[in-house]
């Protein structure tokens, strides 16, 4: 096995073990998009481990960053991901300017996260979660312009459905994503969240970020229209995975604050073999 090879390998058995609901919708790629994909993940979910690890620190992200600038100048060393983050980003052709402001996303989770209001959260989330998207783009192929800012909203949706998920799991860290400006509509309190308590206008609050997320992937529907079509079927996929947590957090009435909220392994089986069956 090649240095190459292992690289790969390295990473697709981060993204099986670490990705919950992406490694799914990857099989119905072709092998080499799913080399490509679990490479990408890998380097973003080392980018956000930095992040959340004891003692964290901003001067350990920007390494990272000099990690970054020298594969992307043909030095990937340091890390078992960077060949394969490195042969993916020149055989796709992906914007480095993505994994810098993935970088500057998480850096700012260093320290407290508060929102005064949600075009600043927007900002956040295509930080953090739309540079995945719109990197992803690139290895999915896609034919029309209009791909990219559909892609950007998907990322958005798929980061306000996570927020909602790990609002208890966030606040004992010191994070709340929720704007400033949406707790004093609703009247729920920092301490609110904190104590976890679900009061009528805690799901008041939730009902309304939950029809904002559904928002934007209603926005980004067509997307899997402008994208190869076998990217289409696992695009489409991902998303399906994606809503259903967010209808599953809803159906909980938001009982986000004692238990993470996933969707059964068997339900994301499902899905796939649906979407494979759609391609027939």
């Amino acid at each position: 096995m090649t240095p190459l090879d292992e690289s790969y390998a390295y990473c697709r058995r981060i993204t099986r073990t670490r990705a919950r609901n992406f490694y799914y919708a990857f099989v119905l790629l072709s092998r080499e998009q799913q080399q490509a994909m679990c490479a990408v993940y890998s380097f973003m979910r080392h980018c956000d481990d930095l992040s959340d690890e004891p003692g964290a620190t901003r001067e350990a992200l920007e390494r990272w960053r000099a990690a970054l600038v020298e594969t992307l100048a043909g030095r990937p060393a340091g890390h078992p991901a960077l060949p394969a983050f490195l042969d993916t980003v020149t055989r796709y052709q992906i914007p480095a300017r993505y994994f810098h402001e993935m970088i500057d996303g998480v850096a700012s989770d260093l320290e407290p996260r508060r929102f005064a209001d949600f075009d600043q959260l927007y900002r956040y989330c295509y930080q953090v979660a739309s540079t995945a998207g719109l990197a992803a783009l690139h290895i999915f192929g896609f034919h029309s312009p209009d791909a990219l800012p559909l892609a950007e909203k998907c990322g958005v949706a798929f980061q306000l459905t996570n927020i909602l998920r790990d609002i208890g799991e966030d606040s004992a860290r010191g994070r709340l994503y929720l704007p400033a400006e949406d707790l004093a509509r609703f009247r729920v309190t920092e301490d609110d969240i904190r104590a976890g308590m679900r009061t009528p206008e805690f799901i008041e609050l939730m009902d309304f970020e939950t029809a904002r997320a559904r928002q934007f992937y209603a926005v980004s529907r067509p997307l899997p229209d402008l994208v190869d079509r076998r990217s289409a079927r696992a695009l489409g996929a991902l998303i399906a995975i994606y809503s259903r947590l967010l209808d599953r957090i809803e159906r909980s009435n938001y009982d986000v604050f004692g238990r993470r909220i996933s969707l059964p392994a068997a339900e994301k089986c499902g899905i796939v073999v649906k979407a494979l069956w759609r391609a027939r």
